[in-house]
C-alpha cells in the first residue's frame, strides 16, 4: 500500500515547536505553568515530544490510551488526566498519570485506595463550576469541605490545586472577574487547610485572552493549553486577537479528486433523509460543475468546518466517504487525481488525526 497516498494530514513539527515555545514563554513570563494538551491531535507521541522540547513539563490529555502510547514511545514526564476519571479506569489513572482533575468524592476515594495498593501518592486538582456547566463543584461549601477531607483524611491523595473550565460547553468567557472567583475559592481552601496550593488552574486556550490583554489575576498560575498551541486559530478568528507570531498552518489536510462531472444542483426525485438521518435543504441553481473527493464525514466530521485553500469552490456537503464540491466558479480546472488542500479547525483536527483512513505525514 502507498504510504504517501491520500487522504492525509501533514504535520509540520518545527512550526508546532515554534508555537509551543512562544506560548510557553508568555506563560513563564506571567508566572504560569503550562500543561500541553495533546488530545486535539489524538495524543500523537510526536506532538507530545514537541511540547517537551519546547519547554513544557506537563502533558495533559483526556484519554489514558494516549498517555500509554506516549510512555511507550519513550516520553517520560508528568502526565495530567484533564477529564474527570471514570471509576472503571481508576487503576489505570493511578498507574499512568501523576495528576487528575476531580469533582466526585466516590472517585477520589477509589483513587486513594488504588494509590495505596500501588504504593503511590496521586495528585488531584478539585474542579469548580463557575457557570460553564460542565465539570466541577457548583456548591462551593461542598468544594471546600472536600478539600479539607482530602487534606485531613486521605493518605495517598495529595491536593495540589483547584481549577475551573470555561468556554467549552456553556461558552462562558474567562473574564477577569470570573477568574477572580476561582482565586477567591483557592484562598478560601488555603485558609482551611493551612497551606498554599500548588496550582490555581484557570482554564484552557480561551484564558489566553487574559494573558494577551495583560489582566490575568496574579494567583492564576496554571493553564491547560491545546488549540491555542496546535492551531492558534480560534482566538484570532472568533475574538480578533493578534496571533501573528504563531503558526496557524501546522496541520494541513490533503484529499484527492475521484470524480469530476456536470450535474444538477438539486437532487432529482422524492427527497427523504440523507445517510445520517438529516433533511438538508438544497438550492436549485441549475446544472453545475462539481467534483467528489475521496474523504468524508467519518474522516473529518463536519464539512462546513473544512477551510479550503482553493479559491472559488464551494463545499456542498458530504457522506461517510465522499465530499461533494461545487467547482462552477473555481479559478482552476480540476481533473482526476488532483489534490485539494484544506486548513484545519479544532473539531476537524480531532477527527482527522483519529481516522484510520487518513495517513499522518510529518514534514
Amino acid at each position: 500500500m502507498n504510504n504517501l497516498g491520500y487522504p492525509r494530514v501533514e504535520i509540520n513539527l518545527e512550526k508546532l515547536k515554534h508555537n509551543v515555545m512562544k506560548v510557553n514563554e508568555k506563560c513563564v513570563d506571567n508566572g504560569i505553568t503550562m500543561t500541553g494538551v495533546i488530545k486535539g491531535a489524538n495524543g500523537l507521541p510526536l506532538i507530545a515530544k514537541q511540547y517537551i522540547e519546547g519547554g513544557v513539563k506537563i502533558i495533559g490529555t483526556s484519554r489514558l490510551d494516549q498517555v500509554f502510547n506516549c510512555k511507550k514511545f519513550g516520553i517520560e514526564t508528568t502526565y495530567m488526566l484533564i477529564r474527570i476519571p471514570m471509576i472503571s479506569e481508576v487503576k489505570d489513572v493511578v498507574e499512568l498519570t501523576d495528576i487528575s482533575l476531580n469533582s466526585e468524592v466516590e472517585i477520589i476515594k477509589a483513587l486513594n485506595m488504588e494509590a495505596r495498593r500501588q504504593d503511590k501518592k496521586h495528585k488531584v486538582i478539585l474542579m469548580t463550576d463557575l457557570g460553564d456547566l460542565r465539570e466541577g463543584y457548583w456548591d462551593k461549601e461542598e468544594l471546600i469541605k472536600t478539600a479539607e477531607w482530602i487534606e485531613n483524611d486521605l493518605h495517598n491523595i495529595r491536593l495540589v490545586g483547584v481549577g475551573t473550565n470555561v468556554g467549552c460547553y456553556g461558552s462562558i468567557l474567562p473574564t477577569n472577574n470570573k477568574l477572580n472567583e476561582l482565586v477567591e475559592l483557592a484562598e478560601a481552601i488555603e485558609e482551611k487547610i493551612g497551606r498554599e496550593l500548588e496550582f490555581v488552574s484557570g482554564g484552557a486556550t480561551s484564558s489566553l485572552m487574559r494573558l494577551w490583554d495583560g489582566d490575568m489575576p496574579k494567583r492564576i498560575n496554571h493553564l491547560r493549553l491545546g488549540e491555542g498551541v496546535l492551531l492558534a486559530r480560534d482566538l484570532d478568528v472568533v475574538y480578533n486577537y493578534d496571533m501573528s507570531n504563531l503558526n496557524n498552518d501546522v496541520f494541513k489536510i490533503k484529499a484527492e479528486v475521484i470524480e469530476v462531472k456536470r450535474k444538477p444542483s438539486h437532487p432529482v426525485g422524492e427527497v427523504g433523509v440523507d445517510c445520517f438521518g438529516h433533511r438538508p435543504e438544497y438550492i436549485d441553481r441549475g446544472m453545475r460543475d462539481r467534483m467528489l473527493l475521496g474523504i468524508g464525514r467519518v474522516d473529518y466530521g463536519d464539512p462546513d468546518e473544512l477551510i479550503s485553500k482553493d479559491k472559488g469552490i464551494e463545499i456542498l456537503g458530504a457522506s461517510s466517504d465522499h465530499t461533494i464540491v461545487d467547482i462552477e466558479d473555481a479559478e482552476r480546472k480540476y481533473k482526476i487525481g488532483d489534490i485539494l488542500e484544506f486548513e484545519v479547525c479544532y473539531a476537524t483536527l480531532v477527527y482527522i488525526t483519529s481516522s484510520n483512513n487518513v495517513k499522518i505525514i510529518y514534514v
